[in-house]
């Protein structure tokens, strides 16, 4: 590589000699492309300067991003300094193209806060539901194993049988982002999700690509209406729930979940307030019967429907639970006597009753009641 060598030259010979052997390999080539796709591509590598990189900071901030349709963010820009920042690096040390690297001099741009999105319990079910009626089973599997053990994509695509001990539970992962193995335990419900589709010996769990996969989730969430969830979204909703748990420290969380810093394991974790509520009252306020009538003995939606022959009451919870009558008035006292019964009944044979389905997740908000047994 010469000093009177090009940017664009200098990406190419970057990618082929440099990325080919990083884990990130595609990713640092689709970096690579806007850089010497722009004006940097054309300067000399031992001419650029700081003028130039800030001006590819903001020409980058500014550019709309063709498959996303949204501004390209602050994390790409960031990422594509950081791959020309290296190469800037590699150029002055093993090249002997440059002498400066004039990228370290220039602001980042600011990262926005981390996603604090939460999966709820009805977009869980809607997604379950429409992943389960897939005509590629495997999608239903790979849902729920990253729920239940907070794997990435590109981990749960890459189990292999001969890496998996049923009987022990445990998932091996001899390679993961971080660079190194990992022990990854296995829920009962984990251990369904692997073997619903039969049992292998060897070779890959799951025939998805990732390209193919990401196709598959995007159709599979579009479908189901829900807005705005990104897969990796439901590893971050994994590694919440094992908080949640209550039964886990940090290390034994960041032992799951693959994490090797504190502080992105706390960026990951957004515990939801309704779970912290017990430890807060801890046993000063509500003996263990009054905290059970409270939590379980709450009111739940249903739908209103009328016709001719009168009005019918439909709990969105409890299926099996209809009331029919004349009037509305009518059919709400009866609707709450039946509602109460149900959820005693289900406190004395120690039975879970479903969570109210939100306000949000109603089809038709006129046409749905909120009623209170108590």
């Amino acid at each position: 590589m010469l000093p009177t060598s090009t940017i664009k030259e200098a990406l190419k010979t970057y990618t082929e000699r440099i990325s080919a052997h990083k884990r990130g390999a595609k990713q640092e080539r689709y970096r690579a492309r806007p850089i010497w796709r722009s004006f940097l591509g054309k300067l000399k590598i031992s001419e650029i300067t700081t003028v130039d990189v800030a001006n590819y900071r903001d020409m980058r901030l500014a550019t709309i991003a063709p498959h996303t349709k949204r501004l390209v963010s602050p994390n790409t820009v960031r990422l594509e300094l950081a791959m020309l920042s290296d190469l800037l690096n590699i150029a002055i040390i093993e090249w002997g193209a440059c002498k400066d690297n004039p990228v370290l001099r220039v602001r980042k741009p600011k990262l926005p806060p981390g996603r604090d999105r939460r999966l709820t319990w009805g977009e869980e079910r809607r997604v379950l539901r429409a992943a389960s009626a897939h005509r590629n089973q495997d999608i239903y599997s790979i849902i729920v194993l990253a729920l239940e053990t907070a794997m990435r994509q590109g981990e749960i695509l890459g189990l292999e049988w001969e890496h998996i001990d049923l009987r022990t539970r445990v998932a091996h992962l001899p390679i993961t982002k971080n660079g190194s193995k990992r022990d990854v335990p296995l829920s009962l419900r984990a251990v369904d999700a692997l073997t619903r589709l039969g049992v292998g010996t060897r070779g890959k769990v799951f025939k998805y690509t990732s390209d193919g996969f990401k196709s598959a989730w995007r159709n599979l969430v579009g479908r189901c209406g829900i807005e705005n969830l990104h897969f990796h979204d439901l590893r971050h909703e994994a590694v919440s729930r094992l908080f949640e748990l209550g039964t886990l420290d940090m290390m034994e969380v960041a032992t799951i979940s693959g994490h090797k810093s504190m502080q992105m394991l706390r960026r990951y974790t957004h515990l939801k307030a309704s779970n912290l509520v017990e430890k807060l009252d801890g046993k000063k306020t509500l003996n263990k019967g009054k905290r059970v009538i409270v939590q379980a003995v709450v009111p739940y939606p249903a739908s209103v429907s009328a016709s001719d022959t009168g009005i019918t009451l439909q709990f969105l919870d409890f299926r099996h639970l209809q009331v029919s009558g004349r009037d509305v008035e009518e059919v709400s006292l009866r609707a709450k006597d039946l509602l109460l019964r149900e959820l005693v009944n289900l406190v004395r044979t120690s039975a879970k009753a479903p969570a109210p389905t939100p306000p949000l997740e109603y089809e038709d908000s006129s046409h749905v009641l909120v009623i209170d047994p108590l």
